[in-house]
């Protein structure tokens, strides 16, 4: 069965390949060669005049009354004659180079006092190859000049049209439940009958055209080709790429995420690939009109969006191999689940075809609200049932007794701004404001496609890389046989690799939030929008307002989330990777916090527009503030910022303080973390480690140095208490080698000879512990030795001795 799938799928793939070949060659095997003979070449001094009427044209209609599919139309009418300069005028370069060329050879014109004299006919070829290079630079400056106009009349017509969305959302259109909502459906209007009645005529034409003899041949072929790549080739398809993950990628997380963008494209490019060969098989004749022809091609388009729904959510949930899945979802929920993403690329594909076809059509305005309030009823409908559906799995498997998956808070957001959209398109349909609703439907399943695939990009990406540069596949070893490097530095490649991947991943992501498919408008100038129906034009005294403030509160948001993934990235991805030791590590995080916090804090600030000038009494007040109350603030984070670039101390460190000693934990901006011996923490100020005497035991050499001093008794042998002492050093596995043991004569005193032992250990937090040990085993062989230590003399006066001297003096006297 297997063989016979692979030797289907090259069939398959011949099919459509040879389908095209069949068609041109069944319908008109001169077109080619017609299309060619009849392309006269672009005259400058004839297309440049059109082009500037065409443009002048376009001004004029759009600073007419138009609404937003004349403007559509108008911006696509704009951007198409910028290419048509931009062809133009690179068309007319090479022929500026060669004049360049022509005039070089002949040289500049002599001056009159050389003496140099040259024939009339070079001097009349220099003139007229100067005449026709002046010419054709005035050419090049006009279209220049032709496209940036027209890119500039596009941008302006964006703005227009996003200006004209900004008004429709602040209109009220009627709630659903109002008989005014529903009037399309139950009493047509006999302008929209005419036009519907006409079009409907054009689709049947068309439809008729691609049956006639000739090219029926044609049309049954693409129809067939699209019936077996949406059927067979998608599945044989994904399949094949299943085989190639398992049998020829390394083992490892790359085999899931290659599996799930194999999943997402395989479905993508079947629908889009049947979308083509159906519309390729009724809409392939030049007879066709220009509204069918437009049609058609945004049908096709669409096709792109709805493969993007189906593919990923399949890629998604996985239900064919639920060990393969790639988010932790339980295979419950994802059975619970599998059914939205057809449906819901349906209802898109369904009522994108309608809009399309209002859009073809020029319907009135309600029937083009009906069509957009039954597009956003039905997309939150669905939303709002994917959230219930899945929160009742979750339920029945808690009721079960089964374990709850693993969510991350991420998911959690997810689904409640699901479920927070949802309710708020059903609210705006209920309210009236039907086309803030389709918009909230749009923007949603824009954003899940958006972030479904930043998800999938992602961690194909950093599998990727990981696979890549990993001394455990081929890849790695051939790179680290080849460059002569560490693996080390292969996993560091890795990383940034992948964090780069990542950052123009999220560039992407940016552009295409900032620019979606159905909306004209950004989520951004929506809530500029509100706020400045709410709150008028802002603070103009401080020259604030409120559309800034959006933005800079948006700003802050964003920075600090990317500020702290960052952070996460540096401390447990690469700089983990590196030789720096752990202080450095923390040092360098904190300091990379601080000055990052900083940064967007005065990006924030800018965004929002504030002027110093207007805060002149509030820069007073904060003055007198740090001269007083904020004096130790400032002094500890001026002092925080010195301990992190000079690093005297650093994490990890053993010093000492004011009587004070423990392991460095935490360097933060106002205070330093000392951890003791106890476990226990004291927060120390950092201005006492600029101002106060430090002692960093770990500093510049980590070793530690155990000395023991004891007293002995004048009468021993001092050589042979100098060997034990060295022995019981020398057997302790703490004590380094390198240098060896030491005993030195300290002192003698009446209470007996003073021996030093010294020893060095690995750490300064080895020493306590190595004292203790020695100490013990000293003991024990001095006592077996006989040996003891020296005891101190004391006086002892006892009072009976004192009376009987009092009584003898007294009988003498």
């Amino acid at each position: 069965m297997f063989t016979f799938r692979f030797l289907l799928t090259p069939l398959l793939l011949l099919m459509v390949c040879l389908a095209p070949a069949l068609s041109v060659a069944d319908d008109n095997p001169t077109t080619a060669q017609q299309e060619e003979d009849a392309a006269p070449k672009a005259n400058p001094t004839v297309e440049l005049p059109k082009m500037q009427k065409i443009l002048d044209k376009i001004k004029g209609q759009v600073s007419g009354d138009t609404n937003e599919n004349q403007l559509n139309q108008l911006n696509e009418m704009a951007l198409e004659l910028s290419g048509n300069a931009e062809t133009l005028g690179q068309a007319l370069v090479p022929q500026m180079q060669q004049l360049d060329a022509q005039l070089a050879v002949l040289g500049p014109a002599p001056k009159p006092d050389s003496g140099v004299k040259e024939t009339a006919e070079v001097t009349r070829k220099r003139a007229s190859l100067g005449s026709q290079k002046d010419k054709l630079a005035d050419q090049i400056k006009q279209a220049e000049g032709i496209k940036n106009g027209a890119l500039m009349l596009s941008s302006q017509i964006v703005n227009l049209r996003r200006d004209q969305l900004k008004s429709q959302l602040a209109l009220n259109s009627g709630t659903i439940f109002g008989p005014r909502f529903w009037a399309p459906l139950i009493s047509r209007q006999d302008l929209d009958g005419e036009k519907i009645s006409e079009f409907i005529s054009e689709l049947q034409d068309t439809a008729a055209l691609s049956w006639e003899p000739g090219w029926r041949v044609g049309t049954v072929g693409w129809l067939v080709a699209a019936m077996l790549v949406m059927t067979l080739g998608r599945r044989y398809g994904e399949e094949f790429l299943a085989w190639v993950s398992i049998h020829k990628l390394p083992e490892g997380r790359l085999r899931r995420s290659f599996l799930a963008a194999a999943i997402a494209l395989t479905t993508l490019a079947a629908v889009v690939l049947t979308f083509n060969f159906v519309a390729l098989a009724f809409a392939r004749r030049d007879a066709i009109a220009d509204d069918v022809q437009d049609f058609i091609d945004r049908l096709v388009r669409l096709s792109v969006y709805c493969g993007l729904i189906a593919g990923l959510g399949r890629a998604f949930l996985s239900t064919r191999r639920p060990s393969w899945r790639l988010p932790s979802l339980s295979n419950e929920v994802a059975l619970a689940l599998k059914p939205f993403p057809p449906i819901t690329a349906a209802l898109v594909f369904i009522f994108q075809t309608v809009e399309a076809f209002n859009y073809s059509v020029g319907t009135s305005l309600n029937t083009t609200i009906f069509a957009n309030g039954l597009t956003a009823l039905l997309i939150g409908l669905t939303g709002l049932a994917i959230s219930l559906r899945t929160n009742r799995v979750r339920r029945r498997m808690a009721h079960e007794g089964n374990a709850p998956e693993a969510r991350p808070t991420i998911v959690g957001l997810i689904q409640l701004g699901l479920t927070l959209t949802a309710l708020a398109i059903l609210v705006s349909l209920t309210i009236g404001y039907v086309t803030l609703a389709r918009f909230l439907a749009y923007e949603v399943i824009t954003c899940g496609i958006v972030f479904g695939s930043f998800y999938f990009l992602s961690h194909l990406l950093n599998d990727g890389c990981d696979s890549l540069f990993s001394v455990s596949n081929r890849t790695g070893r051939w790179l680290q046989t080849s460059l002569n490097i560490d693996e080390r530095h292969l996993q560091q490649t890795a990383t940034l690799l992948a964090a780069l991947g990542k950052t123009v991943l999220v560039a992407f992501v940016v552009l295409a939030l900032l620019n979606g498919t159905f909306a004209t408008s950004t989520p951004i100038e929506l809530i500029q929008k509100v706020i400045e129906f709410w709150g008028g034009k802002g603070l103009e005294s401080l020259n604030i307002v409120p559309a800034h403030m959006v933005n800079a509160i948006l700003c802050l948001i964003v920075g600090i989330y990317l500020l702290r993934a960052v952070r996460r990235w540096l401390d447990q991805d690469f700089l983990p990777k590196t030789t720096m030791d752990v202080g450095m590590r923390v040092s360098l995080i904190t300091l990379f916090s601080n000055i990052g916090y900083v940064l967007v804090i005065l990006l924030t600030l800018s965004i929002m527009g504030l002027q110093w000038n207007k805060l002149a009494w509030i820069v007073s007040a904060l003055s007198v503030g740090i001269g007083f109350g904020l004096q130790e603030i400032v002094k500890n984070f001026i002092s925080g910022l010195i301990l992190l670039t000079e690093r005297p101390v650093k994490v990890g460190d053993l010093v000492s303080i004011s009587g004070i000693e423990g392991d460095i934990r935490r360097i933060n901006v106002r205070a330093t973390e000392i951890q003791l011996g106890d476990k226990s923490t004291v927060i120390v100020p950092n201005s006492q480690f600029i101002s106060q005497n430090v002692r960093n035991a770990t500093m510049g050499n980590a070793q530690g140095v155990v000395t023991i001093q004891l007293t002995f008794p004048l009468d021993i042998d001092p050589v042979r208490v100098r060997e034990i002492l060295l022995e019981v050093y020398q057997e302790n596995e703490r004590i380094l080698e390198t240098p060896e043991p030491s005993v030195s004569f300290k002192d003698l005193t009446p209470a007996g000879i003073v021996l030093s032992v010294t020893g060095n250990v690995a750490s300064q937090r080895q020493i306590s512990g190595a004292k203790s040990d020695l100490l013990f085993d000293m003991l024990t062989r001095l006592r077996k030795e006989g040996i003891v230590l020296s005891t101190p003399q004391t006086m002892i006066i006892e009072r009976r001795a004192l009376q009987q001297a009092a009584a003898s003096d007294e009988l003498t006297q």
